[in-house]
């Protein structure tokens, strides 16, 4: 069992920067590939992106490439998600989510735990 509780979040301008938190409890976070989602009102969630259980190997989608840092300090259990060049569109309640599944995977059907997620707002 993995409980997930983000931090973080809050209200930025367009261009700036945020870095949201995971925080896990579980004695086996290590054995988890880990994702950031995010869903906007009156959208379907979005894959954002992830990280694999040894923090070798990340992905992202194409709208993040290049602004976004997805990390994981197993030893605290915690994944990160650095956002930078914010826009407006990134506006969104970004959730993190563990999966047993070996690798990356970017379906939210993949995750078997999610947080309660932690609303970003970026104003232009």
């Amino acid at each position: 069992q993995v409980q997930l509780v983000e931090s973080g979040g809050g209200l930025v301008q367009a261009g700036g920067s945020l870095r949201l938190s995971c925080a896990a409890t579980g004695r086996t976070y290590s054995n988890y590939g880990m994702g950031w989602f995010r869903q906007a009102p009156g959208k379907a969630r979005e894959f954002v992106a992830a990280i694999s259980s040894g923090g070798g190997s990340t992905s992202y989608t194409d709208s993040v490439k290049g602004r976004f840092t997805i990390s994981r300090d197993n030893a605290k259990n915690t994944v990160y998600l650095q956002m930078n060049s914010l826009k407006p569109g990134d506006t969104a309640v970004y959730l993190c989510a563990a999966t047993r599944v070996y690798g990356l995977a970017s379906y939210a059907s993949r995750y078997d735990y999610w947080g309660q997620g932690t609303q970003v707002t970026v104003s232009s």
